[in-house]
């Protein structure tokens, strides 16, 4: 039976140590995602990256203002998705763009609309690629960040599994890598500190609250390291246990 994977890319996954959109790590991660998708199962993307690449656009270096933010998200999201639609359509397969608001949080007729379409695109064999719509979205108004707009497309789809692709090889506890993790302890907490990405918004703190929203819906996350090549196919057909696992309840 065909399992529902929605796979979060984060800014770090996709940005050189320059701060440019790194081709050659999309084209992988695509690759890696295709072989998922032609395999037979379901796959949403949610991808960071379209301010980075809009400020390298811009020549913006990394934007701070709100309005330097937005016009970078601009114009990056549709160079972002020219890249992901040329990646994908060289292993024949179709993207759609799907830009959420936090409307997702607070609007049943929104959740009921998106949740509609996102459906009928899978059922389509169409790759769908969420964002938040960061042109639009002020930090009253915001979902947060791609960790969460993850975790609540997951839950929105029914997904069986969500996958977290960061530049870290798993969450750490005391300088060792969790294989897995079935509670969110005080220990757990308290390693997940502030640790955000030079590139993106997240850091642990956001994946904890995303394996909340996951685990009370009863969907497994993984957290696994997206420089490295293959570790998404060994994921997913079970060749290699890699990464951490959250299990849910």
């Amino acid at each position: 039976m065909a399992k529902t994977f929605v796979f979060k890319i984060g800014s770090s996954t996709l940005t050189t140590s320059a701060g440019k959109l790194d081709l050659p790590s999309l084209r992988r991660i695509v690759k890696e995602i295709a072989a998922v998708k032609n395999k037979g199962d379901k796959v949403i993307i949610v991808s960071s990256g379209a301010i980075v690449c809009g400020a390298e656009k811009l020549s913006l270096g990394k934007p701070k203002t709100i309005p330097e933010k937005q016009a970078a998200a601009a114009v990056g999201q549709s160079r972002l998705m020219r890249q992901y639609e040329k990646a994908f359509e060289s292993h024949g397969l179709i993207t759609a763009q799907v830009l959420m608001t936090s409307d997702l949080i607070h609007s049943h007729e929104h959740r009921t609309n998106a949740r509609n379409t996102l459906n009928t695109l899978l059922k389509e064999r169409v790759v769908p690629i969420v964002n938040e719509n960061d042109t639009v979205a002020t930090d009253e108004i915001k979902i947060g960040d791609n960790d969460t707009l993850a975790a609540l497309t997951a839950n929105l789809v029914k997904a069986d599994t969500l996958i977290i692709l960061s530049d870290v090889n798993g969450f750490m506890l005391a300088g060792k890598l969790l294989s897995e993790i079935k509670e969110i302890t005080r220990e757990i907490r308290l390693a997940a500190g502030q640790s955000g990405t030079d590139q993106g918004t997240g850091g642990m703190v956001t994946k904890l609250a995303a394996y909340k929203t996951c685990r009370q819906n009863k969907i497994k996350m993984h957290l696994i390291n997206g420089r490295q090549k293959g570790l998404i196919n060994q994921l997913v057909f079970g060749t290699k246990k890699v990464g951490t696992t959250f299990w849910p309840s």
